[in-house]
């Protein structure tokens, strides 16, 4: 397809867990950087994992211990297990690929999903 597609966000209550899933277009190469943003309404767009191409992972501090990333370059796929929901983790989430981990913001260089909603209930 011409877009990633991001799969997998629902409605949760706090404690619980979901599996995001992201296929990636067809213009992904499995030398690109993967990475997983979400949004809140009223908040800037927040990355919250990464994953490079040969595996090394890096985590925003606020879900380190509780989300983990995965990636299976023969699907052109990447997925984001999300345990421990809080009611913070709420938003948009968007996966994301780029040639390199640092182009992942820069939207001349990355490609970008439609976004799945996550809603976590206290």
């Amino acid at each position: 397809q011409e877009h990633h597609v991001e799969s997998g966000g629902g409605s949760v209550e706090a404690g619980g867990s979901l599996r995001l899933s992201c296929e990636a277009s067809k213009y992904f190469v499995t030398t690109h950087c993967m990475g997983w943003f979400r949004q809140s309404p009223g908040k800037d767009r927040e990355e919250v994992a990464r994953i490079d191409s040969d595996g090394p992972t890096t985590y925003a501090d606020s879900v380190k211990g509780r989300f983990t990333i995965s990636r299976d370059n023969a699907k052109r796929t990447v997925y984001l297990q999300m345990n421990e929901l809080k009611p913070e983790d709420t938003g948009m989430y968007y996966c994301t690929t780029a040639g390199d981990c640092g182009w992942l913001l820069l939207p001349r260089y990355s490609s970008w999903g439609q976004g799945t909603q996550v809603t976590v209930s206290s």
